[in-house]
């Protein structure tokens, strides 16, 4: 349980980054929240925005736009007097020389106030997996803070400091740096008391002299560590500890696959696409398989294998938490392609190694396919172009590779250097006004290039086209939601964020993987393929399975999912699924769920003593919580009802908590019933459609806002005559000479039929237009007459002028019945403002 982020004063700040505070009055401002990019603010209140100036940018000029939405404080190296002639009275300004700077002041001394372990990660490849694998591994045991995505930058880092908070219990930060000099300060920000170094590649060489500076400047961040985790057959690492002379000042825990070495690797085995690896530590064998099998990943899990060991887990837990790793979500996006190709885009790094990493995820995809390889000039190797080349050319061959497209002045000059089938273009414009697109078929395609050569260009030409009906959905617009709810909450109270249904029909790993991004405590899906689905994009934070299936139990429990049980016919299926595994030590976590009057799923309160003796005997099964679904909870005139369900819940965990020897969360309230019955928030609450925006109240508006629009455009315009008939069964005529519009959205793409001849309408230029005419399978068509509109333009479905609440109840149905039935065919697009 974490508490609330520690607040500070502005004046607190401005001491502490040594800056003048200027402000027109004398009430205090209390920080809790930093900003630096003005497009993602989620809340003005208790947020400081640092102007940061950078080659391209000053986040001065953004400061009137701040002001407007409410922001009240701001560092900057300057007094906005030419932006904000009329300052509003109660804005205030630490003015110091360099907000960078008093960024990571800020940060320091934040960090200062803890006194827990924290893990500091750097090197040239690795980093963020073994960050996010560390987070899946440890979890279960501390509750840990964590840099988001990749913020391991001098500005990323004290963003990443800045979240720890009391109740965090262990940190893990990454820290990469790209020139001499960088690291000192990122150390001063993390002060890491574990170290784990990665290793050393080629990535930012052209501001070293060799890789051995390179490695001197990337253990800076382990200078004042207690223990540094690293693999002591890299060289270059190796080298440099030995020369910085830390082994007198520092302890090391080494793994080697070639000498001895405090975590000796013995023998690596692959099969298929998993790998085991066998090891002796302490004169102990044992061994481990992990669900991966290039050499990245065995490398990362070995490096979390060796931080287990040093943090004292037992080989058996660590066995089974290493079969159990998901994949990391990061800069790879995997897109459908025109005629039955697959694209992989990846143009987040652009050197030799993380080629080698796209090229076996490329091979973890397809295994059969044939691989194509469209690749651009690589900048800034650290090497001659020749040679850079020829290692390329023979990791494409160990690789598999059928046919590379080569983009760039340098790659074309190497031509020769390639045995495979090859072409070769100076440019991105080059290419795509010579080379047949349409001639990709059946083909896995990986674009690997540097952003100077704008693959997204090409990106565009090869993905599928999609449908001109779009479903938008603001992020920003969900987390300012999220965070709503959580403000109506106390300290401590967790959340769980329904994501069935494909998201609401929102989409799913899109939205878990903002969620979790912003701290949601727990996920819920109906189904264990839609977590499993999750968990296969990248997702690690709990989600609990709210109709597990008999079928699906042993792939639920191999995903880490937490399955709810509500009868003794689901409770017996699982202690099956659970001895089929054969894990003695497993323990799973469930969540029980009680029938408290809305007589759908769940055990009866007259089950609680033969339920909790059952599971109290039970030692590889655990009650992590308990709830049940309140009936009526928007509805004031069924308040006596809800209230019966909330004593009847009390009174089960009364009788249940008396019996089981552990504590567990109790959870009841819905996005509804989270407003309006403050009493019931127990230790977690489930919050569904309320955070995309839909009013669930009935009697108090919520400050929500719209998180989902959907919107098509005008395919093609016609004008009928008087007494025509339009679209199937003639069921609506013209009454007069009329415009009528077509609109390539169906039935099939989740347009409810039920708005047919008139019932519903759409949108034009912010004017109704009602449908006319049966509502087809992939169109409708929609009465223009009296508008100004052309071919092409857009059509709104339901946005926030124009609600979904609308159309639902044109429809005769609920907005939850709109959003899950939107076809997975219409185009989902994600945006922050």
């Amino acid at each position: 349980m974490v508490a609330d982020r520690l607040q500070y004063s502005l004046s607190q700040i401005a001491a502490i980054v040594k800056g003048r505070l200027v402000q027109q009055y004398d009430n205090e401002l209390f920080i809790n929240e930093l900003l630096i990019d003005s497009r993602l603010i989620i809340q003005p209140e208790g947020t400081l925005f640092f102007a940061l100036k950078t080659r391209r940018n000053d986040g001065h000029k953004y400061i009137p736009e701040l002001i407007a939405k409410g922001v009240k404080a701001f560092v900057v190296s300057r007094l906005p007097d030419e932006e904000v002639p009329e300052m509003p009275a109660d804005v205030a300004f630490i003015v110091t020389e360099n907000p960078l700077r008093a960024l990571q002041m800020l940060a320091i001394a934040h960090r200062k106030r803890f006194y827990i372990p924290v893990i500091g990660i750097t090197g040239s490849n690795g980093k963020t997996v073994i960050k996010e694998w560390l987070h899946q591994l440890l979890a279960d045991d501390y509750s840990i803070v964590r840099s988001p995505k990749s913020y391991n930058s001098q500005i990323g880092v004290p963003l990443s400091v800045w979240q720890m908070h009391p109740g965090h219990q262990l940190a893990v930060f990454e820290a990469g740096i790209s020139e001499p000099g960088e690291m000192d300060r990122l150390q001063e920000i993390i002060q890491p008391t574990i170290g784990i170094f990665t290793n050393i590649g080629p990535a930012h060489s052209e501001n070293y002299i060799n890789d051995q500076q390179k490695a001197g400047e990337k253990l800076k961040l382990f200078t004042k560590v207690e223990t540094l985790i690293y693999c002591s057959d890299h060289a270059e690492v190796q080298t440099a500890i030995i020369r910085a002379k830390l082994q007198q000042s520092i302890h090391t825990f080494t793994w080697s696959r070639h000498q001895q070495a405090d975590l000796r690797i013995q023998g690596i085995e692959k099969h298929g696409r998993q790998t085991r690896i066998s090891a002796v530590y302490q004169n102990k064998v044992m061994e481990a398989v992990i669900p991966f099998s290039d050499e990245a990943s065995i490398e990362n899990s070995i490096h979390c294998w060796s931080l287990m060991l040093l943090l004292g887990y037992h080989e058996e837990t660590i066995a089974q938490r290493l079969m159990h790793l998901s994949p990391v979500a990061m800069r790879l996006e995997l897109k459908d392609g025109i005629n039955q190709c697959t694209i992989i885009n990846d143009s987040y790094n652009s050197d030799v190694q993380s080629l080698a990493i796209a090229l076996d995820f490329l091979n973890q995809q397809n295994q059969d396919r044939r691989k194509t390889l469209i690749l651009s000039d690589i900048f800034q190797s650290g090497v001659s172009e020749p040679e850079l080349y020829s290692s390329i050319a023979r990791l494409l061959e160990a690789k598999g590779i059928h046919h590379l497209i080569g983009i760039g002045p340098a790659i074309s000059r190497q031509s020769h250097q390639f045995a495979i089938q090859k072409d070769f273009f100076l440019s991105t414009s080059e290419f795509l006004s010579s080379y047949p697109i349409s001639s990709f078929r059946n083909t896995t395609i990986l674009l690997k290039g540097a952003r100077y050569f704008g693959f997204e260009k090409i990106s565009a030409m090869l993905q599928q086209k999609l449908h001109e009906t779009v479903l938008e959905i603001n992020l920003n617009h969900l987390i300012h939601n999220l965070n709503y709810y959580r403000s109506l909450l106390q300290p401590g109270t967790k959340v769980m964020l329904m994501v069935k249904a494909f998201g609401y029909g929102s989409g799913g790993y899109e939205i878990a993987g903002a969620l979790q991004f912003h701290q949601a405590d727990y996920l819920a899906v109906a189904y264990a393929d839609e977590g499993i689905e999750l968990r296969k994009a990248g997702i690690t934070m709990p989600i609990m399975v709210m109709s597990p299936e008999e079928l699906s139990l042993d792939a639920l429990l191999l995903y880490d999912l937490e399955p709810e049980i509500y009868s003794f016919r689901v409770l017996t299926l699982l202690e099956e699924a659970i001895a089929r595994l054969d894990q003695p030590a497993r323990v799973v976590r469930v969540h029980l769920k009680f029938d408290t009057g809305m007589h759908r799923l769940g055990f009866s309160p007259d089950d609680v003593l033969t339920l909790g003796n059952r599971l109290a005997r039970h030692p590889n099964i655990k009650v992590v919580s308990i709830f049940s679904h309140l009936s009526a909870s928007d509805d004031p005139k069924h308040d006596e009802f809800t209230r019966s369900q909330i004593a009847s819940f009390n009174s089960i965990h009364a009788q249940l908590s008396g019996i089981l020897p552990y504590k567990y969360d109790r959870h009841i309230l819905n996005s509804a019933g989270i407003s309006r019955f403050p009493e019931a928030h127990y230790e977690m609450v489930r919050l569904g459609i309320g955070v995309y925006g839909i009013p669930v109240s009935k009697t108090n508006p919520e400050p929500l806002i719209n998180v989902i629009s959907l919107r098509s455009v005008l395919s093609q315009i016609r004008q009928v005559p008087a007494g025509e008939s339009i679209g199937y069964n003639r069921s609506s005529f013209t009454t007069q000479d009329s415009i009528i519009g077509v609109v390539p959205i169906g039935y099939a793409d989740g347009l409810p039929r039920t708005l047919s001849n008139g019932r519903g309408r759409l949108y034009v230029k912010g004017k109704e237009a009602p449908i006319i005419g049966d509502v087809c399978m992939d169109m409708c068509m929609i009465d223009l007459t009296g508008h100004q509109a052309a071919e092409g333009d857009e059509v709104i479905v339901f946005n926030a002028e124009f609600p979904v609440t609308g159309l639902a109840t044109d429809a005769g149905t609920i907005p939850y019945e709109i959003l899950t039935r939107i076809s997975r065919r219409v185009k989902r697009i994600y945006f922050q403002e």
